[in-house]
C-alpha cells in the first residue's frame, strides 16, 4: 500500500478520533490533579472563581493553576467567562467530578485509568509469556481507586435498590443471617450492609492479605467489629458455613475458575440462601456492548490490564473478563448447580444477578 491508495478523508477522520483519545488520556491525568488538590470540590462549592481565588481556597500557586484551568476549559469540563475572568463547574458536572457521594460520580475512575500506565511493562510481558498478575501485585493506586469508583455505585444502589430486588433477602438480613462477601477487598460493601442491617453477621474473604489488613482497620474504625470480620481465603477456600447470603461484588469475572467459585458458594449456602452477583453492565456480545455501553472502551482496558491478568495468575485461567455480560455469568451459575438464576436489577454501570440452589 502507498499513501496514494489511502482515502484522505478517512485518514483525517481517524486521526481526529485518535487525537480525541489522546486528549482524553491527557485530560484524565489533569482530572487526578483536580481531585487531589480539591479543585473540583472548591469550584463546585463556591461557584465561579478567578484563578487567584481558587488558588487561595485550595492552597496552590496561581500560575500552574491557570494552565490547568485552561486545559479543563479546552476539555469542556469547566466554563470560562472572559468578561469576569472566572471559571465555573456547573452543578451537573460537579455531581460527576466533585464528590464520591453521587451515584453519577466518576472521579474515582481517573486515578484508576492513570494507574494502568504504571503496569505496562509487566502487562506487555504477560502477553508474551502468560505470566498472570494477581490483583494484590498491582499498583496500590489501582486497589484504592477501584474501590473508590465502585464505592460510589454501591452507596447509591446497594441498600436502596439492589437488595430490595432480591426475593426476601432484606427480611432475612433484618432478622439476622450469616453473610459472606467473596473478594471483599477493603470491605466497603460489607460495612454498608452491616450499618443497614445490624442483626446479621458478616465475614469478608479475600486472597490478598494486604487488602484484608486494610479491611480489618476499616471495620475497627467503623466500630463494627462486633458483627463484621475479614479473613484471608480464596474464592474456593472459605468455610462451608450455611450462609444466608453470599455476595460477589465485581469479582466473579476476575477469577481463574468462576464456575468452581460459584459451585463453592452453592455448597456454602444455607438451604434457603441466596448468592448475589454484581457485575459490570455489558451487552451479550462485543458488538452490542460497544453499541450500548458508554464506558466500554475503559471497561475493556481495565479487563485487559487487571481482570484477565488476575485470572491468569490463578488455577484455571478462564477469566470471563469484565464485559462478559449477564447471559455468560448466568451460564456459569447454572453450570455451578444453581437451579434458579435471574437478572434482578440493572443500574447504569452494573447488573445484579440472583442465584438460588
Amino acid at each position: 500500500m502507498t499513501t496514494t491508495d489511502l482515502d484522505p478523508t478517512a485518514v483525517e477522520a481517524f486521526a481526529q478520533q485518535v487525537a480525541a483519545s489522546l486528549s482524553g488520556g491527557a485530560t484524565t491525568a489533569m482530572m487526578v490533579i483536580g481531585d487531589r488538590l480539591g479543585l473540583y470540590a472548591a469550584l463546585g462549592e463556591a461557584g465561579p472563581l478567578t484563578p487567584a481565588q481558587l488558588a487561595a481556597r485550595c492552597g496552590t500557586l496561581e500560575r500552574p493553576l491557570r494552565e490547568w484551568l485552561s486545559q479543563q476549559t479546552a476539555a469542556g469540563i469547566v466554563d470560562h467567562d472572559a468578561d469576569t475572568g472566572t471559571f465555573a463547574l456547573p452543578p451537573e458536572r460537579a455531581a460527576v467530578l466533585a464528590t464520591d457521594d453521587s451515584p453519577a460520580s466518576l472521579i474515582g475512575a481517573a486515578p484508576l485509568v492513570t494507574g494502568l500506565h504504571r503496569g505496562l511493562d509487566r502487562l506487555t510481558e504477560m502477553f508474551r509469556t502468560g505470566a498472570g498478575i494477581p490483583w494484590g501485585e498491582q499498583d496500590p493506586t489501582i486497589l484504592e481507586s477501584t474501590e473508590r469508583f465502585f464505592g460510589s455505585a454501591y452507596r447509591g444502589f446497594l441498600v436502596p435498590e439492589w437488595l430490595p430486588a432480591l426475593d426476601g433477602v432484606e427480611e432475612q438480613l433484618a432478622r439476622g443471617i450469616r453473610v459472606a462477601d467473596v473478594g471483599c477487598g477493603h470491605a466497603a460493601p460489607l460495612l454498608m450492609l452491616a450499618e443497614a442491617f445490624p442483626a446479621s453477621q458478616y465475614t469478608g474473604f479475600d486472597l490478598h492479605a494486604g487488602s484484608i489488613d486494610v479491611a480489618r482497620r476499616r471495620i475497627s474504625d467503623a466500630g463494627l467489629s462486633d458483627r463484621v470480620s475479614a479473613e484471608v481465603a480464596s474464592a474456593e477456600g472459605y468455610p462451608i458455613a450455611g450462609y444466608g447470603l453470599i455476595t460477589f461484588f465485581d469479582v466473579l469475572h476476575d477469577l481463574g475458575d468462576p464456575t468452581a467459585a460459584a459451585a463453592h458458594a452453592r455448597r456454602a449456602l444455607a438451604p434457603d440462601g441466596t448468592v448475589m452477583v454484581v457485575e459490570p453492565r455489558a451487552g451479550d456480545d462485543l458488538d452490542s456492548t460497544v453499541a450500548t455501553i458508554p464506558m466500554a472502551a475503559i471497561s475493556f482496558a481495565a479487563s485487559t490490564s487487571l481482570c484477565v491478568p488476575n485470572a491468569m495468575s490463578q488455577p484455571g485461567g478462564s477469566s470471563l473478563g469484565s464485559q462478559a455480560g449477564a447471559d455468560a455469568v448466568c451460564r456459569v451459575l447454572a453450570a455451578a448447580g444453581f437451579s434458579r438464576v435471574r437478572r434482578a436489577a440493572d443500574t447504569p454501570f452494573h447488573t445484579v444477578l440472583e442465584a438460588r440452589p
